[in-house]
């Protein structure tokens, strides 16, 4: 269970937040910093399925990674000189000590120089080399499965857990995203998508494709 937030943390505004994503890295840059890094990784959300498609789709404002929560401080020593921010329930953390970390899943990477956020860590649950799902822990994969590589060996979350945890929103690029990668699973993967979907959201629209 996550632990209470802790008290601080200045209210996010949105309109700034976006302000300050304007300088996000893409997928290679991340990759080459973690490249000596043990800790399983895996680029996630959109560009995790730009990955898979081999091509870059559309824009993106940011740019996701997860990582196991207690593989963090390995992830985090390749970027010594940035900072993480703890982020959660519309708050955010500088420079986040263990209280907020504990307590929050997400974290910023923020360059102190400017301030502008470069990368979203999400800090997953997990069992040894067993990922488990936030939404429904019954979902519990190892990592061996849930991380493909690209031609380059960028890994990625494999399209049809990136479209389960798109699947909450379904914001209109979440619909986009379902509708140009859907076509490219095999039943294999639909199949998977299919059963996790009706675990986590009985009766989504989705499921009727």
């Amino acid at each position: 269970m996550p632990e209470p937030l802790p008290p601080g943390g200045p209210v996010l505004d949105r309109d700034e937040v976006d302000a300050r994503w304007t300088d996000v890295w893409r997928p290679e840059q991340v990759a080459e910093r973690l490249s000596g890094v043990s800790t399983p990784w895996c680029v996630a959300a959109g560009w995790a399925l730009d990955l898979f498609r081999g091509e870059q789709s559309r824009l993106h404002d940011d740019l996701e990674i997860a990582v196991p929560s207690a593989g963090f401080p390995e992830i985090r020593t390749p970027f010594g000189e940035f900072a993480f921010d703890a982020v959660g329930s519309g708050r955010v953390w500088p420079d986040a000590g263990a209280e907020a970390l504990e307590a929050t899943h997400q974290t910023w990477l923020r360059d102190p120089s400017n301030g502008r956020f470069l990368l979203d860590v999400f800090r997953e649950p997990h069992m040894g080399d067993t990922w488990i799902c936030r939404r429904d822990e019954r979902i519990r994969l190892p990592y061996a499965e849930i991380i493909e590589h690209t031609a380059d060996g960028i890994p990625y979350l494999i399209p049809e857990l990136v479209l389960l945890f798109k699947a909450k929103a379904t914001r209109p690029k979440d619909q986009a995203d379902f509708a140009s990668v859907l076509p490219l699973l095999r039943r294999s993967r639909r199949d998977l998508l299919r059963s996790w979907l009706r675990s986590v959201h009985p009766g989504h629209s989705w499921l009727a494709a």
